[in-house]
């Protein structure tokens, strides 16, 4: 296969077709010349706004020898690239006891997917319910309804990525983030995230691709266990021997020898039973801020100009950061394009925000968390658990500044910015359900959240104009963007309990969905090969519990 690159076409409704063109000219070749061809990477080139233009890269298979295609062509033009390989671990043995995945979302997903394929039939414990029942679950809620403790935005099948633009971007480089998005892609994800340079699946087709990835499981031999949280840990001079877990509010007992642990970062009371088992942990820093709404017809302009609206561009898009006064960073994070604010609160009494967006993203608001750092000198003691707990009680002051009934507060930037409480909302209209409370943030935030969002948006306004809108909106509180904890694990991938496995963004490895199902392969890889080392029968794995 030949690789073309930087291949540049004006904004058109056949532009895969003329980056093809375009192709095959430098080739030196005709369509009946080639066997196959796709687009492997589009990107938009928006730095000047009066010549805006997608740029390519066009993977051509000739037909016949590619050698001689290529030293009938300056060099340079085009070079010879293999197929990505496929996810396809050598085949297993079952063993028994059968590994164990605990969490669904994107690590936990790819983890299992790993370990089935491999033939090791793992057993999938899942805190959350099923993603259709969840969904059903998580509106309810943003209509104003109960909070399900244990199956909401930031539990259930598919974690929190599952209500999210379902951004693919990561800055790793690593070989395996191509097999995900052929994953993703294979069980009903769209087939421009193959391409895209900013791929995302949306949070209205990731529902349909979870559970396609959970029906290969099942049917590779795998187990999958709904309403089922791990709450113990048994452990026999260091290493794990069985665990114990809560399922439909009945206590059960599984023998266990490997555990990958993909929890994700909103699972405390996780945490605080981890901590008291001995398993060693570490502050690890992370950002506090808001979500911050804007028209997306305003970035649009800001980002191209004249070609603002045109359908082969899309909603356009941002990522902003600046260092502050005092040192810190601020940014902005998980921007979502035609998108909402969500209620992502998992504990009663806190109020938690985050953006979401369907694949088409054709919302009337464009949203992104507004961070600033929170440094592990800002924690108030030196307790692993003392950032989850920060976090916890900046929660609790948004969901009582919000009125006590998960309506979030909120205020216009302009009074933000000049230090009163807003009385009315104006151009923006926020999309945070059940509601919002108008007041002042300085009531919310941390005092260095506060001057440092102050600091942030007029810097941030001279790099995308319109940024500091009067009537753009800030949500509170955004304070889960990753894990304030770090699991630490060996070159095996193990903690200092042996045969426990920390991975994803609960242990403080990943950032994202694309990085924590990365990591979940990983792990995974690792699992496979260390074989556990005693043997139970298949109905002592299954039908084990805590009186047996």
């Amino acid at each position: 296969m030949l690789r073309v690159s930087g291949i540049k076409i004006a904004p058109q409704e056949n532009a895969d077709e003329k980056a093809y063109a375009a192709a095959l000219k430098k080739l030196r070749l005709s369509p009946a010349q080639v066997e196959s061809w796709h687009v492997s990477k589009r990107s938009v080139d928006a730095r000047d706004k009066g010549d805006i233009h997608l740029v390519y890269v066009i993977d051509v298979s000739p037909r016949g020898n590619e050698s001689a295609v290529l030293s009938s062509i300056k060099p340079g033009i085009a070079v010879q690239v293999s197929a990505p390989s496929p996810l396809s671990p050598a085949p297993q043995a079952p063993r028994t006891p059968a590994p164990i995945v605990v969490g669904m979302g994107p690590c936990g997903l790819f983890a299992a997917l790993y370990l089935a394929r491999a033939g090791l039939r793992p057993i999938c414990l899942e805190r959350g319910e099923s993603v259709d029942q969840r969904t059903q679950t998580v509106q309810t809620f943003f209509d104003g309804g109960p909070l399900h403790p244990s199956s909401n935005v930031q539990f259930g099948e598919g974690g929190a990525g599952a209500f999210s633009d379902g951004k693919l971007t990561t800055g790793i480089k690593d070989p395996r983030c191509q097999q995900v998005l052929q994953e993703l892609h294979r069980h009903g994800g769209p087939e421009a995230i193959l391409y895209q340079a900013h791929p995302h699946v949306g949070t209205d087709r990731l529902p349909q691709v979870v559970a396609s990835i959970r029906r290969e499981i099942l049917s590779l031999g795998g187990l999958v266990l709904f309403n089922s949280q791990l709450t113990r840990l048994i452990t026999r001079d260091g290493t794990l021997t069985a665990i114990r877990f809560l399922q439909d509010g009945q206590e059960k007992e599984l023998p266990a020898r490997q555990l990958i642990l993909s929890i994700g970062h909103s699972a405390r009371d996780t945490f605080e039973m981890l901590h008291t088992a001995g398993v060693a942990m570490e502050q690890k820093p992370f950002s506090v801020g808001v979500r911050i709404e804007h028209r997306q017809s305003l970035i649009d302009r800001a980002q191209y100009g004249k070609f603002a609206g045109h359908p082969a561009l899309g909603a356009a898009e941002y990522h902003l950061n600046c260092r502050l006064p005092d040192g810190r960073g601020a940014y902005t994070f998980c921007m979502c394009p035609g998108g909402q604010v969500i209620a992502a609160a998992s504990e009663p009494g806190g109020v938690c925000t985050n953006g979401m967006s369907v694949y088409a993203r054709d919302g009337e608001n464009a949203n992104a968390a507004l961070l600033v750092d929170v440094r592990t000198a800002d924690f108030p003691d030196s307790n692993p658990l003392s950032g989850m707990r920060m976090q916890r009680g900046w929660e609790q002051r948004a969901f009582a500044a919000g009125g006590g009934n998960y309506c979030a507060p909120a205020q216009r930037s302009e009074d933000f910015l000049l230090g009163r409480a807003s009385a009315h909302v104006g151009d923006v209209q926020p999309t945070y359900r059940p509601g919002i409370t108008l007041c002042d943030l300085a009531d919310v935030l941390p005092a260095f959240a506060l001057d440092g969002i102050r600091a942030a948006i007029p810097m941030f306004a001279r790099r995308l104009r319109g940024f500091d809108h009067p009537d753009a909106m800030l949500t509170a509180i955004e304070a889960r963007s990753s894990s304030p904890v770090r699991i630490p694990r060996n070159a095996s991938y193990q903690s200092n309990i042996q045969g426990l496995y920390p991975a994803g963004e609960g242990a403080g490895y990943a950032g994202g969905i694309m990085s924590a199902a990365v990591d979940g392969l990983r792990v995974a890889e690792a699992v496979s090969q260390t074989a556990a080392n005693k043997k139970y029968t298949r109905e002592e794995v299954l039908h084990a519990d805590s009186g047996q």
